[in-house]
């Protein structure tokens, strides 16, 4: 009897991937626990310094890295970056849409149209690209997309209309999605993340008045008593990807019970909570 080699124990080996805004946070992890498991992935951000990234993630594992600087806002820039994977590796069997951005608190009557349409662009209308342009060679592969929401599109969040106007859009536009590539075996799915401890909410809770006390909100929000971590949403993702291959049309809520048991719902009293 043969044994198997490392590869045997690899869940994703060599598909290729697809992660836009991969170079910290969710993103960042998500490309990591898929290279970890095998995967060619191909993540971009803006951030021209962020090729630091894939020279760190040569050491992670038996798949493969490769960086491509894209603005998620310009359709030349995302029909780049699905041409330069193909280039690459031939094929494109996952495509995760990840690049997002929330907004520091604001009141509808300090938030002017352009600033409303500027995260659109970013939050919605780029996922819709990269999902346009990805969907010819997903087709080939019978592969599937992974857009990550977050809980707010579904529960609301205190003074950010635009973000969770966005958010809520995904999660439909991901639904609509499965609806129409069924027929190509493509499946489309998405992850609804609740209070994740990254770079985002370290940077909005320091901008707050009281960043202890927002923090400690964010912890106590959850039914588990905590934040979750980037890397649990990455292995939620490795699992739409590689086993829940009859999973589509969902959103998977990864929130430590968040949104479950009444709440104090009066605003004069309780503290602001900030959703990935």
């Amino acid at each position: 009897m043969t044994s198997a080699g490392p590869e045997a124990n690899l869940r994703y080996h060599n598909k290729v991937v697809i992660v836009t805004g991969g170079t910290k946070g969710i993103g960042e992890a998500i490309v990591k626990v898929f290279v970890k498991n095998g995967a060619n992935v191909v993540f971009c951000a803006k951030e021209e310094a962020s090729r630091v990234v894939e020279k760190e993630l040569k050491e992670y594992g038996i798949g493969t890295a490769l960086y491509i600087q894209c603005d998620v806002t310009r359709e030349d820039d995302i029909k780049r970056l699905i041409e330069e994977a193909v280039k690459t590796y031939g094929r494109i069997d996952c495509l995760i849409n990840n690049a997002g951005w929330h907004p520091p608190e604001q009141k509808i009557d300090d938030t002017t149209a352009q600033e409303f349409s500027d995260l659109l662009n970013l939050n919605l209308i780029g996922y819709f690209l990269t999902a346009k342009y990805a969907l010819p060679y997903l087709r080939k592969t019978e592969g599937n997309i992974i857009n990550i929401s977050s809980l707010v599109g579904k529960i609301g969040q205190k003074h950010a209309i635009p973000y969770v106007a966005t958010k809520g859009a995904v999660t439909a536009m991901t639904k609509a999605i499965a609806v129409d590539e069924s027929q190509y075996n493509v499946r489309a799915n998405s992850i609804s993340p609740g209070n994740i401890w990254t770079p985002l909410w370290e940077e909005l809770s320091n901008q707050s008045t009281n960043p202890t006390a927002m923090i400690q909100g964010g912890e106590d929000a959850q039914l588990l008593g905590r934040m979750g971590t980037a890397e649990e949403c990455a292995k939620a993702a490795l699992y739409l990807a590689a086993e829940g291959t009859f999973c589509t049309g969902i959103d998977l809520r990864l929130t430590g019970g968040a949104e479950l048991n009444y709440a104090n719902k009066n605003q004069r009293k309780t503290r602001s909570s900030i959703y990935h």
